[in-house]
């Protein structure tokens, strides 16, 4: 047997909803990475436990401050996505306007050649 044969038995052994036959509690009893795992989801289930009776009592306007900060940060990325829009079609334009020159130049630059060539 190998500890991939039983990992995914070990979190219902620890909760209880899992029961396993002799020789699988024994390679588990006896394989050191699934006393490891065991261990790590013991701790786990004492620490979601203790999450249930831990009652943090809010600061006093915290619920407000809460939802300023969000808001505040609401509006913040609606200016930066405004801003970024705006950027975006000064630097398209000015794109535009470098592409229209160079291919104004082109034909300028072969308009000389033929005068000069005819």
């Amino acid at each position: 047997m190998r500890y991939e044969d039983v990992a995914d038995l070990i979190p219902g052994l620890v909760d209880g909803t899992v029961e396993v036959d002799a020789r699988t509690r024994a390679f588990i009893d006896s394989d050191l990475r699934c006393q490891a795992e065991l261990a790590r989801y013991r701790r786990l289930l004492r620490g979601l436990g203790a999450l249930r009776t831990t009652y943090l009592e809010p600061a006093p306007g915290g619920l407000a401050q809460t939802l300023n900060a969000l808001a505040a940060e609401g509006e913040r990325k609606v200016a930066r996505s405004y801003l970024r829009g705006r950027r975006a079609l000064v630097a398209g334009a000015a794109l535009g306007g470098a592409a229209v020159a160079t291919a104004a130049a082109v034909v300028a630059a072969r308009s000389r050649r033929r005068v000069l060539a005819g």
